[in-house]
């Protein structure tokens, strides 16, 4: 059976292309690349970024599952590593809360025409240049294997299913989306 990397195989860079228009694209549609959007989120009281969210990661994870089920994809985990990930998930809450977009709307707020995104692509660029100067002095002082963990999955952290954790999740999800129309303040309509 043909896997997903031998049927890409010389066209990697053209797919990853075409995926990054399409989610741009998609992104604007659903209406993430907009400053207020992404800043009410946060206020909590717009919760578009978190459905779109949910329901990408929900697609996404039982899309993978199932092409490896089926032997068209394989998975290989990095190692878990909580003190690097909570300081970078630190960094980058305080990012978002101060630009108004994360790296994936951002981008796409910059293909919608905003110049305030581009300062902030801007700005992650350099965020991302400056780690990778950092990263060998990072990786020399041991700080990024702080609260190492291994190649563990949350399936067997919780030591259940696969499958069973996300329909759990789908569930759970279905149910926040449900709670959140129902006790969401009225959005303005503009």
């Amino acid at each position: 059976m043909a896997t997903i990397t031998s049927l890409l195989a010389g066209h990697e860079i053209v797919v990853g292309l075409c995926i990054g228009f399409a989610f741009g694209i998609l992104l604007h549609k659903g209406g993430v690349t907009k400053f207020d959007v992404v800043v009410n989120q946060l206020r909590l009281r717009d919760f578009t970024v978190l459905k779109v969210i949910l329901t990408a990661i929900l697609v996404g994870g039982v899309g993978i599952c199932a092409l490896k089920a089926g032997g068209a994809a394989g998975t290989h985990l990095k190692p878990t590593v909580f003190g690097p990930v909570l300081i970078g998930g630190a960094l980058f809450g305080i990012g978002m809360a101060l630009l108004g977009y994360c790296p994936g709307t951002g981008v796409g707020s910059v293909g919608g025409g905003s110049v305030h995104g581009l300062v902030g692509v801007i700005g992650m660029l350099a965020g991302a240049a400056a780690y990778a100067e950092a990263y060998p002095h990072l990786k020399a002082w041991g700080l990024l294997d702080w609260q190492k963990m291994g190649e563990i999955a949350f399936p067997e952290l919780l030591g259940i299913d696969t499958w069973l954790l996300w329909a759990l999740m789908a569930g759970g999800t279905v149910l926040l989306f449900l709670v959140l129309e129902i006790l969401a303040p009225e959005r303005k309509q503009g």
